[in-house]
């Protein structure tokens, strides 16, 4: 059987954190991809993605000629690609609560996406903390509880192993490890977890090596 070609467009990994999202899970599944990184906010960049992204927005996935965009159901075009690759739990219910969790992330938090947007280079500790973002961080703080106290037992993530879940998550950690805000010692586990998680780490080196400079 000829083997579908990949292709995923990204951002810039600094600042991009739908397109960690996107990368995240094509990692995951373990299969070979091309990768299109353009950088944002220069001149070109909208031309440059509109090229790609029938939204005008990264990330944008092509399988085979057939584009994905948005990061969510990037991860879902790619479980029913690789089912085995275990990008949602196993479980049913385990599995309807992950796909729930990452739906609020995707829709939800808009404080915190504001007051602390991601800058992976960056060391800001105490800027951000809004009313609002914090309220938020409560809200993730809680939520990470309750998946790892319900269904974390078998592992050190979300739902024990590693999943869709905990990638939706991984630019909030990213986040968290920039601002610093305060968070349980539950959460606190589970953001260094997923801070060294061997792909976070691959990404965050390559964040590091950019030239680029947004000013966020």
């Amino acid at each position: 059987m000829r083997k579908l070609k990949l292709k995923l467009i990204i951002g810039n990994r600094n600042y991009s954190s739908w397109s960690l999202r996107g990368w995240l899970a094509l990692k995951h599944i373990g299969r070979q991809f091309e990768e299109i990184m353009i950088p944002l906010d220069q001149p070109e960049t909208a031309a440059a993605i509109a090229a790609h992204s029938p939204s005008g927005l990264v990330p944008a996935l092509d399988i085979d000629g057939t584009v994905v965009w948005e990061s969510l159901a990037i991860i879902e075009a790619l479980h029913d690609l690789a089912p085995e690759a275990g990008l949602w739990p196993r479980e049913r219910q385990a599995r309807a609560v992950a796909r729930g969790v990452a739906a609020e992330m995707h829709a939800g938090f808009a404080a915190l996406r504001r007051d602390m947007p991601m800058d992976l280079r960056a060391s800001k500790p105490g800027q951000g903390h809004t009313e609002a973002a914090l309220t938020n961080i409560g809200r993730i703080d809680a939520l990470w509880q309750q998946c790892r106290e319900t269904y974390g037992g078998g592992g050190p993530y979300l739902f024990g192993a590693y999943c869709g879940a905990d990638i939706m998550f991984a630019p909030v950690v990213g986040r968290f490890m920039t601002y610093a805000p305060p968070l349980s010692a539950v959460a606190g586990a589970y953001a260094d977890t997923i801070w060294n998680h061997p792909d976070m780490v691959a990404w965050v080196a390559a964040a590091r090596a950019e030239p680029w400079t947004i000013d966020v």
